[in-house]
């Protein structure tokens, strides 16, 4: 029957649409903490990180260097980043992608599909009571989601949900102070829930001493973008990050 056979075509169509999807959870279950390293223009914490900034040239010395997967800005008007760049990149780089945005809307997380995007970045500040099911949301579009926190009201929400991980930004966005310390309290807040999540620490890192801090403390990665984006070789500042020489 002909209706029959357009519907299985249809549903091939759909597929194609999903597209192929990498794991970020993946990448983060192999020894030693994970890379995640960030492709961004600017943040209002430092302005403009860099004159020079080349996405393409980034990524692909991100790869080099050994990240595990890469996060890409599509924020314009705080982070001059664009899903033209998000677009680049994934054409360029075949690891996990995040798209990392201020998402707010159901909107946004299709967006992100047909982006590429593997996983996308939720914040419980942002999104409340909500986030359960925007992390449902994405999941059933074969994404990933990392749900970020900055306190322990916060880390409960996010155990509460079907995110596969957990994002810790160690950066207070109200006054913009840094506390790596935090990422270690909200591991060991995890733990005493009975919990084995894995945690992405997020912000303030930038050499391989701070990684060995978060790395004893229970993080499964490091989510790294100013200290990358300023470098002037950011595949060998990745390697020195992951301990290599």
């Amino acid at each position: 029957m002909i209706l029959d056979r357009i519907v299985r075509s249809k549903i091939d169509e759909v597929e194609g649409l999903r597209g192929k999807k990498r794991s970020l959870a993946a990448a983060l279950a192999g020894p030693g903490v994970t890379v995640i390293a960030e492709v961004k223009k600017a943040s209002p914490s430092k302005g403009l990180i860099r004159d020079d900034f080349d996405p393409l040239a980034l990524a692909r010395s991100y790869v080099a260097g050994g990240a595990g997967a890469l996060s890409v800005l599509t924020d314009g008007p705080f982070f001059q980043g664009s899903r033209e760049i998000f677009g680049q990149v994934r054409a360029a780089v075949d690891l996990p992608l995040l798209r990392k945005d201020f998402l707010i809307d159901p909107l946004q997380v299709y967006e992100s599909l047909f982006l590429g995007a593997d996983a996308v970045l939720l914040i419980v500040a942002v999104l409340g009571e909500t986030i359960g099911a925007m992390v449902d949301l994405v999941a059933s579009l074969g994404m990933e989601s990392l749900v970020e926190v900055h306190d322990e009201r916060e880390l409960h929400l996010a155990l509460e949900t079907r995110s596969p991980l957990i994002g810790v930004n160690n950066r207070d966005l109200r006054d913009f102070t840094v506390d790596l310390a935090l990422t270690g309290r909200l591991v060991a807040e995890r733990d005493r829930l009975g919990d084995s999540r894995p945690v992405v620490a997020e912000s303030g890192i930038f050499d391989r001493r701070d990684v060995e801090r978060l790395e004893a403390c229970g993080a499964a990665a490091v989510l790294v973008g100013e200290a990358l984006v300023r470098s002037d070789d950011p595949a060998a500042l990745i390697a020195s990050l992951r301990g290599r020489r």
